[in-house]
């Protein structure tokens, strides 16, 4: 059984001393024993508590609350292990949905969409942020695409932006089922999904050579907000859809 110093028990949980002695004070984590000197001395037992304290506190528990959950005897340590890992499976999800917002938000600006807030909320979703388009105009804003995309979008309604997103939420839905069925990101079924794709762009914002396209198509798994968009939508779109791109561009000399 090894034995750490508080020092030693600080260093090898990545936190502070005065953190440690925090958790004692609260009773949330006391050390097994004491030197002769008093000095505190902390077992294995201890720094397996202290990582539940880390875990619960990282996901926003508060310290009372983590103390209660730990101190309940009639849950085993399974269950504990259980319940973390559903927590975890909800904040991944979270985060996805996170990212999801984000990735809409910045083709929204990309597109150049001329809505109020509250459309921007009704047809993007509730995590929509407006602080999200500055990002998008820094990185496209001195672009042909983008002053196109602006001119061409400048008087779309909100009853057009939803229309736009219904077609492309049926297309992904295509795309995830051709992936399902093991379609081959190659094939000609792919290369009509590809196309699909690319000719949605063109038709409604930008013009978009398959050239371009390739470079959208590697964007979507170089920026994991975009990763995560097609990941939430199948586990392997994005992948699926940047090699379906790639393949039709190929096959247009792109």
């Amino acid at each position: 059984m090894s034995s750490y110093s508080v020092g030693q028990l600080a260093r090898t949980a990545g936190v502070t001393v005065r953190t440690l002695h925090h958790y004692d004070e609260i009773g949330l984590l006391s050390p097994s024993g004491r030197t002769p000197a008093g000095y505190r001395r902390y077992e294995d037992e201890d720094l397996n508590r202290l990582q539940q304290v880390l875990f619960y506190r990282e996901l926003g528990f508060p310290l009372e609350q983590i103390a209660d959950i730990l101190d309940d005897r009639s849950v085993s340590p399974n269950e504990h292990l259980r319940r973390q890992h559903r927590l975890i499976g909800d904040r991944i999800r979270h985060l996805q949905e996170l990212a999801a917002a984000v990735e809409r938000a910045m083709e929204a600006q990309k597109m150049g969409i001329q809505l109020t807030p509250e459309e921007k909320f009704e047809v993007f979703g509730k995590d929509y942020q407006e602080s999200w388009e500055d990002e998008a105009e820094q990185r496209w804003g001195g672009t042909d695409a983008w002053k196109e995309s602006q001119r061409r979008t400048r008087g779309y309604s909100k009853e057009h932006w939803q229309r736009i997103k219904a077609e492309a939420d049926a297309l992904n839905e295509r795309l995830a089922r051709a992936l399902a069925n093991g379609t081959a990101p190659d094939s000609d079924e792919a290369a009509a999904l590809a196309e699909e794709h690319r000719l949605h762009i063109t038709g409604h914002f930008y013009d978009c050579p398959h050239a371009m396209h390739r470079c959208l198509g590697d964007m979507y798994v170089a920026d994991p907000r975009f990763t995560a968009t097609y990941e939430k939508i199948a586990p392997g779109l994005a992948q699926w859809l940047r090699d379906a791109i790639a393949a039709n561009a190929a096959r247009h000399g792109a």
